[in-house]
């Protein structure tokens, strides 16, 4: 093995791994003089030159000019006679130097010092990609799949680092085949085993908010900010934000011209609903704002406890909730408020009855699950259909039977 054949191996370690000269200058030199100390128990005598350009190297060593039979150390002294073969000209007392070749060390020594350099580097790699990728923490990344498994999913960026997508990161509704390109927010990474694992995420807040940034100008030029972002992932998402700027209508800004920009964001977010909100340091306003698209009558709200009753018309109770009761849990979630809504009292009817009188006959807790769907007299519930209530509770078919059947005999 020669020097060529050595320094080979490292450049493509170079090329493929993304070392720059000179680290990998440094890295070389250290494994080099390491060999050195074990051949010749020093290596201060010893000059390494390295080109990682032209991929050679040459070690050059600086002995003593001794007199013929006064040499005690080999590797530090040279005796006048071999000295002048270098060069005629050397006299005692003067430092001679000469090249050290590689075959020098000797079979052995070449393989163990090609292992070390070896595992130096890809040492040096990991810690490289480590870094590389703690700083992008937060950021979007394009990456093509290259194997799909029940848990996770196998990435490969445009250097071929090996990055993960978890299930649990994932949107319910993706899907995703080998080659497929696909975009995802690096959400941390950590050593294990002392190798590094990019975990990205397509679920985590931060990745629409950075999809905001890419589609809507104004957000990256700072012209706008996000003040807060909570999201049902593949479901439902409220965005709340802010102009600095008077002239700039943040929410037409970030839907665009047609719902322009906004559409993109859907797209990628497997039509994704996403609300924008206007942010208000005003509670009652920002509530109001947050339970978008129905219309709030009146609000009552407890800073000491962070709840708020929330009064509507009875046709806006449902849009409120939301699907699934989607649209209140956000709207809770983003102004960090307990929200409770309840029918206004004027609209009640004189002959309806309240939920709470028939505590002796349903239980407490039916009686909060109808509640919580914006049920709070007989009429209410009887409005509803057998299915919508089996549909929009986490009730028992039997349950919501027996009590339409005592609802029903109230008025009977």
């Amino acid at each position: 093995m020669d020097n060529i054949n050595l320094i080979d191996t490292f450049s493509e370690f170079k090329e493929l791994k993304n070392i720059d000269r000179a680290t990998m200058t440094s890295v070389l030199e250290d494994a080099f003089r390491s060999a050195l100390r074990k051949l010749f128990d020093t290596d201060e005598n010893f000059d390494i030159i390295i080109n990682p350009d032209k991929g050679d190297f040459e070690i050059w060593r600086n002995r003593e000019v001794v007199e013929d039979g006064k040499v005690e150390n080999p590797n530090l002294q040279i005796s006048l006679s071999d000295a002048k073969k270098i060069d005629e000209d050397y006299e005692v007392g003067e430092e001679a130097t000469d090249e050290v070749k590689l075959i020098d060390f000797g079979r052995r020594a070449i393989l163990n010092l090609r292992q070390s350099l070896a595992s130096l580097i890809l040492e040096l790699e990991k810690d490289n990609l480590y870094g590389k990728y703690k700083e992008r923490v937060g950021d979007i990344v394009t990456a093509e799949v290259y194997q799909v498994w029940k848990k996770e999913i196998l990435l490969l960026d445009d250097e071929g680092n090996e990055l993960i997508l978890p299930k649990s990161e994932q949107i319910p509704s993706d899907y995703f085949r080998k080659g497929d390109a696909v975009r995802a927010v690096v959400a941390k990474v950590e050593m294990r085993n002392n190798t590094p694992i990019i975990i990205l995420s397509r679920t985590s807040p931060v990745f629409l908010e950075r999809l905001f940034e890419l589609e809507v100008p104004e957000i990256f030029d700072g012209l706008i900010t996000i003040k807060k972002i909570v999201r049902i992932p593949g479901e439902r998402a409220k965005v709340a934000v802010e102009s600095y700027d008077e002239r700039i209508d943040p929410v037409g800004a970030c839907v665009g011209m047609k719902g322009a920009r906004i559409h993109g964001i859907v797209r990628e977010l497997r039509n994704e609903n996403i609300d924008v909100i206007n942010f208000t340091n005003n509670t009652s306003l920002f509530i109001s704002r947050a339970l978008s698209p129905a219309k709030i009558s009146s609000i009552k709200f407890d800073d000491e406890t962070m709840r708020a009753e929330v009064y509507l018309r009875p046709d806006e109770v449902s849009l409120a909730i939301g699907k699934g009761g989607l649209n209140i849990k956000l709207a809770s979630q983003l102004t960090g408020y307990d929200i409770d809504v309840y029918r206004e009292v004027d609209s009640v009817d004189e002959e309806d009855v309240t939920l709470d009188e028939f505590s002796d006959e349903i239980e407490e807790w039916v009686i909060d699950e109808l509640k919580a769907i914006g049920c709070d007299t007989a009429k209410n519930v009887l409005e509803l259909s057998f299915e919508e209530l089996v549909k929009r509770t986490d009730l028992e078919e039997e349950t919501i039977a027996d009590v339409l059947k005592i609802l029903k005999s109230e008025f009977e």
